[in-house]
C-alpha cells in the first residue's frame, strides 16, 4: 500500500468519525448539504471534530482558533507575526486591534489579516480580555485567507451563538415577539446586524434590502426570527471572506431611504 492510498484510507476513516460525531451533536440528525460540507472541510483541511477543529453552532459550520492553528502545523508554516495597530487602539475604552501575518512558506510575502475587539463586539463570557481576542482574530482571519478557508472562526464572532441540539425548555424567560427580542442572554438580532454593518462598513439600506431579497419576503420585517439569524450568519460569512464582492452584490439593490431597523 503506497503512502498516499495510506493518507486517503486515514482520511475517509476521519470523514465517517467527523459526520458521526456531527450526528450525534445536532437533536434533528444532520442533512445531506451538511455531511456534505464536512466531507469537503475533512478531505481539504484534514479537521477534526472530536479534537474540536470546527464546530455547528445554530446551524452553521464554523472553524476554531485551535482548528487553524493545527492546520498551519501540519502544512508546515513558516511563522505568524502579529502586531498591535497602535492608532486604533483605546486601552481606557478597551478596544484593541492587531495586524496578524501568515507565511506559509520561506519565501512567502504573507498574507494579512486584521483582528479587533472592545467590549460591544465580544461575548460577556471574555469581557476584559478584549486585547487577546482582538489578536486571536487576526490570527485567525490571517490564516484563513493563507489556507483559502472560507468558514468564519467561531473567536470572530460578536456573540456567543447556541451549541446545535442545546435543550430550548431550560430557558427561564420567554422569547419576546418579532425578530429583535433577546433570547438566552444573547444580544438581539438587530444588535448583531447594526455591529456587523460598522464592522465591515456597509450600507445600512443596501444590506437591508439584501436581506429581505435573501429572506424571500416583502420586507425584512416580515422575516421570521429564523431567517433573520440565518441571514446574518451568511452575511457575516460573506463579510469575512470576500467583501469586495459583497460590496458589488449591495450595490444591485436600489438606494434605500430608511436605515436598517
Amino acid at each position: 500500500m503506497t503512502k498516499q492510498v495510506a493518507a486517503d484510507v486515514r482520511r475517509e476513516i476521519l470523514v465517517r468519525q467527523n459526520i458521526r460525531l456531527a450526528r450525534r451533536s445536532k437533536d434533528g440528525g444532520l442533512g445531506l448539504v451538511a455531511k456534505g460540507r464536512i466531507r469537503d472541510l475533512t478531505k481539504t483541511f484534514g479537521f477534526s471534530w472530536a479534537l474540536g477543529d470546527f464546530k455547528d453552532l445554530d446551524n452553521t459550520l464554523y472553524v476554531t482558533h485551535a482548528g487553524l492553528l493545527r492546520l498551519a502545523q501540519r502544512r508546515r508554516c513558516t511563522g505568524i507575526q502579529v502586531q498591535q495597530v497602535h492608532q486604533f487602539c483605546d486601552p481606557v475604552a478597551s478596544r484593541w486591534v492587531f495586524k496578524a501575518t501568515v507565511y506559509k512558506s520561506p519565501g512567502s510575502r504573507g498574507f494579512v489579516g486584521y483582528g479587533d475587539a472592545d467590549p460591544s463586539n465580544v461575548s460577556v463570557l471574555v469581557r476584559g480580555a478584549e486585547m487577546r481576542v482582538a489578536e486571536t482574530r487576526a490570527v485567525n482571519r490571517a490564516l484563513r485567507k493563507a489556507y483559502g478557508i472560507g468558514l468564519c472562526s467561531v473567536e470572530e464572532l460578536g456573540w456567543s451563538p447556541r451549541p446545535s441540539g442545546a435543550n430550548q425548555s431550560n430557558q427561564n424567560s420567554p422569547a419576546t415577539n418579532g425578530n429583535n427580542g433577546h433570547q438566552n442572554g444573547h444580544p438581539r438580532l438587530r444588535d448583531r446586524l447594526c455591529l456587523l454593518i460598522r464592522q465591515h462598513r456597509l450600507d445600512a439600506g443596501l444590506v437591508k434590502a439584501y436581506a429581505a431579497d435573501y429572506c424571500g419576503t416583502p420586507t425584512l420585517r416580515d422575516a421570521s426570527r429564523e431567517q433573520v439569524e440565518a441571514f446574518i450568519n451568511h452575511l457575516t460569512e460573506r463579510a469575512s471572506t470576500d467583501r469586495e464582492a459583497l460590496i458589488c452584490h449591495l450595490n444591485s439593490y436600489p438606494k434605500q431611504e430608511e436605515a436598517t431597523k
